[in-house]
């Protein structure tokens, strides 16, 4: 049996049974039918290349070819229980559209990044003096299809701007099984490879209740009468 991907793993473990689920850049719809075989779930994947597309169909996956950057306005609110974008993000034209997309398609969104802050990239860095290349971004700087790449930190402050809830979080490293882990944790942005992140949105405060009299309008402030002056004593 081939080996389930440790961030496919999490996602798997994260995923309620029967829920409708979107993989955004899909590949070849390896999560797409896990997704289907071991949790139930209503599937769906968006792909851009014709090719992994061809694949996802030879396996009987419900996947239409499609961008990301441009094809999520598409769908409707709430369509689905949730929306996924696993090592993606980074390689799209505007991630925080694409982030804030997801969560109006979906009620939660399930985003995995890798972290340009880990301690590999840092001493890469400062050791070569050139962009790093590593198991989790092995592509040289000039054929790479990521073009935004954050550190944990980054992701974070962008969820938070987005009004984005963290329900849960893991880090990835080395092909280890995911951790769980404080998002907030200084020492993690050096130690997290990869950020694995369940989102939501924060629920809105609710605005109080306009006061209303026993007829049901608006009850107003009552208008002041004129002001009686006194008269001055002779």
């Amino acid at each position: 049996m081939t080996a389930v991907r440790e961030d496919f793993a999490e996602i798997l473990r994260l995923v309620r049974p029967g829920s409708r689920v979107l993989d955004v850049g899909c590949g070849g719809g390896e999560l797409l039918e896990l997704l289907t075989r071991e949790k139930g779930a209503d599937a769906q994947g968006l792909e851009l290349s014709p090719e992994n597309v061809s694949a996802c169909l030879a396996r009987g996956l419900a996947v239409v070819q499609g961008d990301g950057d441009r094809d999520l306005d598409h769908f409707p609110t709430r369509a689905f229980d949730y929306a996924i974008l696993s090592k993606t993000l980074q390689q799209m034209r505007d991630p925080r559209h694409a982030l804030s997309e997801l969560l109006r398609i979906a009620e939660q969104a399930v985003v995995s990044v890798p972290n340009f802050g880990h301690w590999k990239m840092r001493l890469y860095l400062l050791g070569r003096g050139r962009m790093p290349e590593t198991k989790a971004l092995p592509d040289p700087w000039w054929s790479t299809p990521n073009i935004h790449l954050c550190t944990l930190r980054d992701f974070i402050d962008l969820a938070d701007d987005l009004g984005l809830r963290i329900d849960a979080c893991a880090a990835l490293s080395n092909g280890k099984p995911a951790r769980a882990m404080d998002p907030k944790g200084v020492l993690e942005n050096w130690r997290a490879e990869t950020g694995l992140f369940l989102l939501s949105r924060r629920a809105e405060p609710q605005p109080e209740a306009t006061p209303r009299n026993l007829f049901g309008e608006v009850e107003l402030p009552k208008a002041e009468g004129p002001k009686r002056t006194r008269k001055a004593r002779k």
